[in-house]
């Protein structure tokens, strides 16, 4: 059975290329563009790995990471985030929140972005 990730990013263009990669490459994608549909996932799915975006609309990804270490249903979710931001403090905050790997936008292609997830849950 396919590994499900669930990527967590509101840049619709961004999410469409990283779901098709990563489909191509055997996983199954769910998709969510804000905190509210990351939610209602999580709530029916129990994803393998979550790809998480911390600038965000409304909620950022910081507080998403939050309340998914707080719930003991999602709290053992690997996951990776995938942003621009790329300051000391700002991988430092995510790290703190428990994260597998911080990916600088900029600094990875999709194969290595699918390559990392494929490393993470195996």
């Amino acid at each position: 059975m396919a590994k499900k990730i669930l990527i967590i990013e509101d840049d619709s263009f961004l999410q469409g290329l990283a779901s098709r990669k990563l489909r191509a490459d055997g996983f199954e994608v769910l998709s969510a563009a804000n905190h509210t549909e990351a939610f209602a996932v999580l709530e029916k799915e129990a994803p393998s790995m979550i790809l998480l975006d911390l600038l965000l609309p409304e909620v950022d990804g910081y507080e998403i990471l939050k309340k998914v270490r707080e719930n003991p249903k999602t709290k053992d979710i690997p996951v990776i985030v995938f942003s621009n931001l790329s300051e000391e403090k700002d991988i430092k905050k995510a790290q703190d929140l428990g994260i597998v790997e911080f990916m600088v936008k900029s600094n990875f292609t999709l194969d290595e972005l699918a390559q990392k997830i494929k490393e993470t849950v195996g």
